[in-house]
């Protein structure tokens, strides 16, 4: 079927057509509704990072608060460009790569543009703030999604999206979200990006450098986590296996966990700047921490750890000694009577 979709794309238009016609109006208006919220949400989120402005033009006077509007503006225009080929091909297969290339779009333009010449005579000036911040979110946004296209190319496709990907609006809907996603996550960043001119004049301090090495263990976690569980799916002998060693031994989630705790860090070093409304950025890693814990991470593996292994006792085991998030020591348990958690993970 992925042949004759690339190969023979009048026929799969046609094939298509009596689905996307026959699907009921109802489900038009949820994802029109569904978009709506995720730009609602993107739209307060900046209000809040703007201390409560509004720009008082996106392409009149240049002011921190346009900067960070327009950046919001780029996140969405980035996800509505790529969903028109998507859409069209019914593919899933460039979403995650779309997503980072989102955040690196976002991050330069938002450096840049905070950093541009302003009407009073000012020159350039990219403060340090905001050239670290950056650099850590375009370092982490590169990693995560050539790994993350890596893995969709070996596997061709991501079956969270079999049902979606037929349906154009709601196909539509979660590349909205996605924007969302970027806005609500690297907000910070954002916010310190546009109100570099004016952060500039502020010296470095301790909770930077907690932030940001905070970040770098956050990051770590992630990446090997990764590197990990790739080594351990790649072995023949594992096929069918939850993995339980390195890192995993001690998380049954720790990449998510080291995602979180470095969008933590990214929040701490901001914070140092932070005025008023602002200090609601802390949005941001309380959206990645609810995200993964109870939405689109780790309750979807879970669940799917759960019929694969959950009739094994030593699944349950394992289960019921390992923390679900935090890096912790294993647990002592020897019977699964009583399992703490009745839930499971994607090992392989």
């Amino acid at each position: 079927e992925s042949l004759k979709q690339h190969t023979m794309p009048d026929e799969r238009k046609s094939d298509a057509a009596p689905i996307i016609e026959g699907l009921p109006k109802g489900r038009y208006i949820r994802g029109a509704i569904v978009a709506s919220v995720a730009l609602g949400l993107g739209y307060l989120a900046t209000f809040i990072g703007a201390d409560g402005s509004n720009p008082d033009s996106l392409f009149g006077k240049q002011a921190p608060a346009n900067t960070l509007y327009m950046t919001v503006l780029v996140a969405f225009l980035v996800n509505w460009i790529a969903f028109i080929p998507a859409n069209y091909l019914q593919t899933e297969k460039f979403f995650d790569l779309t997503g980072s290339i989102t955040y690196v779009s976002c991050t330069i333009f938002s450096l840049v543009l905070g950093a541009a010449p302003v009407f009073d005579g000012d020159g350039w000036t990219f403060s340090k703030r905001s050239i670290i911040q950056s650099a850590f979110t375009i370092v982490w946004a590169v990693r995560l999604g050539t790994f993350l296209f890596a893995r969709i190319k070996k596997d061709s496709k991501d079956k969270r999206f079999d049902e979606i990907k037929i349906n154009p609006p709601r196909f539509f809907a979660v590349w909205t979200i996605q924007g969302t996603w970027v806005t609500l996550t690297a907000l910070s960043v954002f916010v310190v990006n546009s109100y570099g001119k004016s952060y500039d004049e502020k010296d470095l301090g301790v909770t930077d450098y907690v932030g940001y090495a905070i970040w770098l263990v956050g990051f770590a976690i992630e990446v090997v986590s990764d590197k990990q569980k790739g080594w351990f799916a790649a072995n023949p002998a594992n096929k069918g296996k939850w993995i339980d060693e390195g890192l995993w031994f001690y998380s049954r989630h720790p990449n998510y966990f080291g995602e979180i705790t470095l969008w933590l860090g990214q929040f701490i070093a901001a914070s140092a700047t932070f005025t008023n409304a602002q200090w609601g950025c802390a949005i941001s890693p309380v959206f990645v921490y609810c995200l993964l814990m109870f939405l689109s991470g780790v309750p979807m593996l879970e669940s799917r750890g759960l019929e694969k292994w959950g009739d094994d006792p030593q699944y349950l085991l394992y289960l019921k000694n390992t923390s679900v998030l935090v890096i912790l020591p294993k647990g002592k348990a020897t019977n699964v009577e009583t399992p703490l958690v009745l839930s499971g993970d994607d090992k392989v």
